[in-house]
């Protein structure tokens, strides 16, 4: 079976989810591409959009409309000349509009995991619940009549436990979008020892025809990304729970969050960027990686603590940020959730005394957007960091400190063979992260 034929029938679990949509259009995207091949023309090709929300599928239908017009208004001059042979296509608006439905009559929304049995290609995408993806991959590889290959965006559970328990074969392999899928340029593969080689030619040939950076990782709990993720913010939470006696809790979150965004010129602070994944996705995680490698560290009171509080973060549905540890603004930051008082205590209260206490950043201290975009960005960094090591503020001893512990995490998964070398940590969390560097470098030994 080829590539074309084993994308002629494909279904997606958890389509309607934050990371199911996103997946769903990018396969029914590429699949539309298939059909519209000469070679193809005689071939049927549908996309199970399985999702148990009613209400999340007639959402995916919108967003799916939505984005094909984006994806067709970007390649209108391609697609003029996939449509040649059509009379009736004449101005771009037409060809737009027949891509569209194209897309779309690709896509069949259903509430029935039934729809998943006569599939060739299967891609998981529901919550990070092991119990839950086991018990929906058998009931799919029990009554599948198609010998169908495994695809699982689970961003922490084990590639080979879900092989073994559901009795796959080797018919699975990791295939770890970041979110969100459309935008993301990364994917992180994952093979079990099991998973079959041309499981793995198929999915890296599937990510290059979407055009996405691959950066393979060893089947260790948590991967690369949340290998990396969720130590960084337990070490920003142990600096938390170090400033709280002195400083008091919001003061102390604010601090750390301020250092780890201004000071270490990152997109968002640690709490922003675990308000933006969710709680109790990040409490999720962390249970997989401690239950399932050595050490027993991998666990936050705090987290639990805070969704039995009903303090919970993630997104609306449209998009915007619910708050969490932290309360939003029009989607900024603009206040630090009281333990005590169990309500939000605003920036306005904390920024000025805890802003003094940090001290000020280096001199040429920059926004992320803006050394970003630097021509000469490494220079930047070299000479920003080699000022903010000199100085003895607190601010710049706390993300001193805390460059120190990313760079230790890094240099530890390659040590343990999660990543196969110092510059597959860095691209991670270049090119998933948006960091403006990777964690192994030279600005913190």
């Amino acid at each position: 079976m080829n590539y074309a034929e084993r994308m002629e029938n494909v279904a997606v679990l958890g389509a309607g989810g934050k990371m199911g949509s996103g997946i769903v259009l990018l396969t029914a995207l590429e699949m539309a591409d298939l059909r519209l091949q000469p070679e193809n023309k005689d071939k049927d090709f549908s996309l199970q959009a399985v999702e148990v929300n009613a209400k999340a599928l007639a959402g995916l239908m919108g967003y799916l409309r939505d984005q094909a017009k984006r994806a067709a208004e970007k390649k209108a001059v391609g697609l003029r000349a996939v449509y040649a042979g059509r009379a009736d296509l004449v101005e771009n608006e037409e060809i737009v509009r027949q891509y569209v439905e194209d897309v779309l009559a690709v896509v069949r929304p259903t509430t029935k995991l039934e729809a998943a049995y006569d599939a060739k290609l299967v891609f998981e995408a529901v919550n990070e619940n092991a119990d839950l993806k086991v018990k929906l991959l058998s009931q799919v590889k029990a009554h599948n009549t198609q010998d169908a290959w495994f695809l699982t965006n689970t961003s922490s559970i084990p590639i080979s436990e879900l092989n073994k328990k559901v009795g796959l074969d080797g018919r699975i392999i990791g295939f770890h979008f970041y979110n969100p899928p459309a935008v993301q340029k990364l994917v992180e593969l994952i093979r079990a020892e099991a998973t079959r080689p041309e499981l793995a030619d198929f999915a890296a040939e599937f990510a290059k025809r979407l055009r996405k950076i691959v950066v393979p990782s060893r089947d260790v709990a948590g991967f690369i990304g949340n290998g990396h993720f969720m130590r960084d913010a337990l070490h920003a939470i142990a600096e938390v729970d170090r400033l709280t006696p002195e400083f008091g809790f919001p003061d102390a979150v604010y601090m750390v969050n301020k250092v780890s965004q201004d000071f270490l010129i990152r997109p968002m602070g640690i709490f922003q960027l675990v308000d933006y994944v969710g709680l109790d996705v990040c409490q999720s995680i962390l249970r997989v990686m401690n239950e399932r490698l050595p050490g027993g560290k991998l666990h936050s009171p705090l987290v639990d603590r805070l969704l039995a509080l009903g303090v919970k973060g993630g997104q609306f549905p449209d998009g915007s940020q619910k708050d969490g540890l932290l309360k939003y603004e029009k989607g900024r930051p603009a206040g630090v959730y009281d333990l005590e008082k169990k309500a939000y205590v605003p920036f306005a209260e904390i920024a000025a005394r805890a802003d003094q206490r940090l001290g000020a950043p280096p001199t040429q201290a920059k926004p992320w957007k803006a050394v970003m975009g630097m021509p000469d960005k490494p220079a930047f960094l070299e000479a920003f960091f080699r000022e903010l090591r000199g100085l003895k503020t607190m601010g710049a001893e706390l993300a001193t400190r805390y460059g120190r512990r990313a760079k230790e995490i890094g240099l530890e998964l390659v040590t343990e063979k999660v990543a196969a070398r110092d510059e597959d940590v860095n691209t991670v969390l270049l090119t998933g992260f948006y960091h403006a560097y990777g964690p192994v470098n030279t600005y913190f030994d």
